[in-house]
């Protein structure tokens, strides 16, 4: 089950209808509640409490995000390394055939 330890701080959070219903269908839905216990890794379970699910859905979106941010960097990591840095690294290994 979603649980809170201790929390440091509680804010309020404005919903807007559709956030609601969004919110109780995850509750309500055994699929959306594993499929998010997948994400926060996790369980989400069937009695977990609204401020749980919340907290759970907050969790997935900040792991997104850091997703997001990783796979960003891979790609300018990519953009840097040149046509010529990798033709130079191909350079260096020997063929396949060389050991026969």
């Amino acid at each position: 089950m979603a649980t809170l330890d201790r929390p440091a701080a509680r804010k309020s959070l404005p919903l807007s209808a559709r956030d609601i219903r969004d919110i109780d269908m995850l509750r309500g839905s055994a699929d959306r509640r594993a499929a998010l216990s997948n994400l926060v890794a996790e369980e989400v379970a069937e009695d977990s409490s609204e401020a749980a699910v919340l907290h759970a859905v907050f969790e997935a979106g900040l792991r997104a995000v850091s997703q997001e941010l990783e796979s960003r960097g891979y790609a300018e990591i990519a953009e840097d390394y040149t046509l010529a840095e990798r033709r130079r690294v191909s350079r260096r290994r020997k063929p396949a055939w060389a050991d026969e």
